[in-house]
């Protein structure tokens, strides 16, 4: 697959011009492809230590032993045709074989579409229907889910089957046709320098749900990604031990903290493919390791844990949060315990826009989401709502409807949010315009569960909306008008539904509420927002 074809029809936008070169004057966008950024700072700190802890694919090496694997894998690829303008999904937990994948990608001039590992066969059939991949890399199984199955099914009778290599230990055997070992790949010569690619053409596809039926497919570019890994690097915490990351590697901003950030900054990369407390715990005394960011479940977990320890908490100077809603019971706690909290605002779209630093005063970082960062701008429009603009910002979904409706002519980004700003320039996000739920940093479409809910034959109307959660900042609640003389619906009910529809676990919703009508505007559309208030308040009932 060529580079014309494989981005035919996703309708990417251009940049304005003033907006393109204000970014490179400033330094922002560079000629430098992800795969020479990657190659850098692999160089960078070869011996530094690259650790997964898993129960059931651990490992212990370093980035010099990541990096040689990353090139022979780059180098077999490109034996095979897989180059600049081929497509690379990658379906896998927290591993090593991850950032083989990524690396090898990147150095192959390829376009890498992670994939969160917990996507359902509905997510993951939309994917590749949309991109269209030369390769795909697959666990055998990982948790509940038998990927072996999922994807025989997948990707039999595709017009082209694409090269799908799976991570595994079983006998090639027992692996199902067309199904190649992911090691097999890992003999081949290195490729000694990443191929020269357009820094302005596409190089990562983040798949996240939002306000669309399906998974939207967010373009970053060459540029737009490689200042965004330098944002990250300019306000994320600094100081303290080495940080294990457990947010999916398969969503966009876990790929960043964990294959970008640390190159940026020679550290070593700490990983873990489940998150298990009692296991990050015993991690964070054996290997000297801390936790920075991440959703607040993260931290709550680990500080409910009976093994928890004062030793545990000294290597938790700072947590840094962003991408879901903050409660302020939790900042609270955590700064009540001595933590320094810190939030920024940003999406898959436009990664960074705002944020704390750890030198603000405490209120700000407590209470506001941040000042623009460099780079970064924002406006609201005359509704409140958060129009932003970036040299981080996106070029574009895989739907050019989408895109079309999500810029404005001079290149300013409709976020969807609603946000108040203070006298100091500090931003609050105050409320969703866009109808998603962030359940510990994932986003969940709202209009999606519907759809598969109103499949349900005693359900007569529902809407699904966000409901506070003390761990994970927010989860998905349905709140259900039964048909006349069907009876209750139940939370089993509606999950056994979805089960059956395929939808991924993580959005089915953890709580239902029954109504015998909802709030509605005077053309009869229900009013979310005074949903969210009666969840908020306790006034729905549960069956």
């Amino acid at each position: 697959m060529t580079a014309r074809t494989a981005f035919e029809g996703w309708g990417l936008r251009t940049v304005p011009a003033g907006l393109a070169r204000r970014y490179r004057d400033e330094g922002r966008w560079t000629g430098d492809s992800l795969g020479s950024v990657i190659a850098a700072g692999l160089a960078g700190a070869p011996k530094s230590r690259f650790l997964v802890g898993s129960a059931v694919r651990p490992y212990d090496g370093t980035l010099a032993d990541v990096d040689r694997a990353a090139r022979s894998l780059a180098w077999a690829l490109r034996v095979r045709g897989i180059g600049p303008g081929s497509v690379i999904v990658v379906q896998l937990p927290n591993w090593s074989e991850a950032a083989v994948t990524f690396f090898a990608a990147a150095y192959a001039g390829a376009v890498v579409v992670p994939v969160v590992h917990f996507y359902g066969p509905k997510e993951v059939g939309y994917i590749l229907d949309v991109v269209r991949p030369d390769v795909v890399v697959t666990p055998d199984r990982f948790g509940r889910t038998d990927h072996l199955e999922q994807y025989a099914e997948l990707l039999a009778g595709r017009d082209a089957e694409p090269l799908w290599l799976v991570v595994s230990d079983r006998p090639e055997r027992e692996l199902p046709r067309g199904a190649t070992p992911f090691h097999r790949l890992l003999d081949a010569d290195p490729l000694r320098e990443p191929e020269a690619v357009d820094p302005e053409s596409p190089a990562i596809v983040g798949f996240t749900s939002g306000t669309t039926l399906n998974p939207k497919g967010v373009v970053h570019s060459h540029q737009t990604i490689g200042w965004e890994a330098r944002q990250a690097d300019y306000f994320y915490g600094r100081g303290g031990p080495p940080q294990i990351v457990g947010t999916p590697v398969g969503h966009f901003m876990g790929m960043i903290n964990a294959f970008l950030l640390p190159l940026l900054r020679s550290e070593s990369v700490q990983l873990i493919d489940r998150w298990d407390p009692a296991e990050v715990l015993r991690m964070m005394a054996a290997d000297g390791l801390g936790i920075a960011g991440g959703p607040p479940y993260f931290l709550t977990s680990l500080l409910d844990h009976p093994d928890f320890t004062p030793a545990h908490l000294a290597q938790i100077p700072y947590m840094g949060l962003g991408g879901a809603s903050v409660p302020e019971a939790f900042t609270e706690r955590a700064t009540g315990a001595g933590i320094a909290v810190y939030r920024s605002y940003g999406s898959t779209e436009h990664p960074s826009v705002t944020a704390s630093l750890l030198s603000d005063a405490e209120d700000k970082r407590l209470r506001t989401d941040g000042r623009a960062l460099p780079g970064a701008e924002f406006r609201l429009d005359e509704d409140g709502e958060i129009l932003t603009r970036g040299a981080d910002c996106f070029i574009g979904y895989t739907d050019p409807e989408l895109t079309a409706r999500a810029f404005t002519a001079d290149g300013w980004y409709r976020t969807g949010d609603m946000g108040a700003v203070d006298a100091d320039g500090y931003l609050t996000i105050t409320d969703r315009v866009a109808d998603v739920i962030i359940r510990g940093g994932e986003n969940i479409s709202a209009q999606e569960i519907e759809s598969l809910l109103l499949g349900m034959p005693q359900v007569a109307e529902v809407s699904v909306v966000a409901e506070p959660d003390a761990r994970l900042g927010e989860h998905a609640t349905a709140v259900v008008r039964p048909h006349e003389g069907a009876g209750p619906v139940s939370l089993d009910d509606v999950r056994a539904h979805l089960a059956a529809a395929g939808l991924a676990r993580q959005k089915w919703p953890e709580s239902v509420h029954l109504v015998t009508d909802f709030p509605r505007t005077a053309t009869g559309k229900i009013q979310k927002f005074r949903l969210r208030e009666q969840v908020r308040d306790g006034s729905l009932s549960r069956p």
